[in-house]
């Protein structure tokens, strides 16, 4: 997401000049139905922002001069004929950096890697464009990203807790910081979209304790800065844990999880709980504590109520659904299954977390599936992860590997090695791409049922292709 942050005190190059052109397209919509307007726009070509109201706003305030590649392509589907110039913004190259000291590779001036373009090319209007690399150069970004030169540095020159930060260091914490932890929170989602979890939760851990120590540590002027940093740090803490939770950690995971339920009901954040409380129900049904997906995902629910999302809704119900199950309660996993299609068709809304971006048609037959697999129907269940896998946009990688491992594991419980195997080697594929323990041991899970059925066709490549795999993993 294109960021103009600065470190504070920094001169401004040049004083803002809101884009009143913007303005006038917006119309009478507010900033978070625009907002929503926007990613629904992405999704129709196949893009991912996660634009909110406050993006909107600063767009408008001028603060955004020219916005990063992704966002121009949406803007300019969503205003067909236009130019970038016709939507009031600046010249690409009038607003990127000249004369500026060089900035480490990947790393804006601002200390924020530049949010990626989906055609595998990432920058913004503040910095270079950079190709995609492999998964330990993203990894190594993601880490420079929020501990070199950005607002997050003065946080992490904090300590990681309140008790290593002397009285004369404490600080009043303002938009900067709040705004490199709501970034910190976009990177991670985004970098986990390419490449899954393993390898970022360690990196990811630093932000979190900055996060923290500036919840800790600092003060802020407004109340609604205060709000939105409770906010930025839960969220975070729940992107860490689902970091840990994605490869294997699950005591990491919970402990995350619980930390940012915490904060949520010290902040008051019903938005924020609602969300603690989905990720826990996930956790439990992984877990096999299926008794305590179905209660959490129930309060969770009640937590979604002040939040009026049905989308929101529809996710807490599913998760529901799942524990129910685990549990062998079929008739209690139909009727929560029927409450999630009904809150899912009344589509998305304003009001929808910018996090469930990710909660679309692919990722709701996808937790249908693993329902069925839970109640030992494999065949139900690989219809529907096979409409995921066919559904999801093929450059969101990690979910892609995520569906097909699902689909072959179901394929192979329902007696159809062959096209288990097709399955299983179109993750192996993406395994370069994608590192997941969750998916890595899904794969391993069809390994050991399909190896009674070495003989049949394409099954016996498939396993071979699978060890030599593992062993290089």
């Amino acid at each position: 997401m294109a960021s103009s942050s600065r470190a504070p005190g920094a001169p401004s190059a040049r004083p803002a000049r809101p884009n009143q052109v913007f303005r006038r397209l917006r119309g009478s919509r507010s900033p978070g139905e625009f907002a929503t307007a926007v990613r629904r726009a992405a999704r129709e070509i196949g893009e991912q922002v996660s634009c909110d109201a406050r993006y909107i706003g600063r767009v408008e305030s001028g603060e955004i001069r020219c916005p990063n590649y992704a966002y121009e392509r949406v803007f300019l589907h969503m205003f067909p004929g236009r130019t970038l110039a016709d939507l009031g913004f600046a010249a690409r190259e009038d607003v990127r950096g000249r004369g500026r000291r060089p900035a480490p590779p990947g790393v804006r001036h601002d200390g924020v890697v530049p949010d990626a373009a989906h055609d595998g090319v990432g920058g913004d209007a503040d910095g270079t464009p950079r190709p995609h690399s492999d998964f330990d150069e993203e990894s190594d970004v993601l880490r420079r990203a929020f501990m070199i030169g950005g607002p997050l540095t003065a946080a992490a020159a904090l300590g990681h807790g309140p008790e290593s930060v002397p009285a004369q260091r404490r600080r009043r914490v303002g938009d900067a910081e709040v705004e490199a932890v709501e970034e910190a929170v976009r990177r991670i989602r985004l970098l986990d979209d390419r490449h899954g979890a393993d390898g970022l939760y360690q990196q990811a851990a630093q932000p979190l304790s900055a996060a923290y120590a500036l919840l800790d540590s600092g003060t802020a002027a407004r109340a609604s800065t205060t709000h939105r940093l409770h906010a930025g740090a839960g969220e975070l803490a729940i992107s860490v844990g689902w970091l840990a939770h994605d490869s294997g950690r699950f005591g990491d995971a919970r402990s995350h999880y619980a930390e940012a339920l915490a904060t949520a009901r010290v902040a008051g954040d019903p938005g924020l709980e609602a969300h603690a409380f989905c990720n826990t129900s996930f956790l439990a049904r992984d877990a096999g504590r299926h008794r305590e997906a179905v209660r959490t995902a129930q309060a969770g629910q009640q937590a979604a109520r002040a939040v009026r999302s049905p989308r929101l809704l529809a996710l807490l119900a599913l998760r529901e659904a799942g524990g129910w199950a685990g549990l062998g309660d079929r008739s209690s996993c139909e009727q929560s299954l029927a409450r999630a299609h009904g809150h899912f068709a009344r589509g998305p809304a304003a009001s929808d977390p910018e996090w469930m971006s990710f909660f679309a048609e692919p990722e709701l037959e996808a937790l249908q599936a693993q329902c069925w697999s839970a109640l030992g129907e494999w065949a139900r269940a690989a219809r529907h992860a096979r409409r995921a896998a066919t559904l999801q946009d093929h450059r969101f990688t990690r979910n892609l590997a995520l569906y097909r491992a699902e689909l072959a594991c179901d394929l192979a419980r329902a007696g159809v090695p062959d096209e288990a195997a097709a399955a299983g080697d179109e993750v192996l594929a993406l395994l370069g791409h994608v590192r997941s323990s969750r998916i890595r041991a899904m794969l391993a899970d069809t390994a050991a049922v399909l190896r009674p059925h070495r003989a049949a066709t394409g099954v016996g490549g498939f396993l071979e292709r699978y060890e030599g795999a593992s062993r290089r993993a």
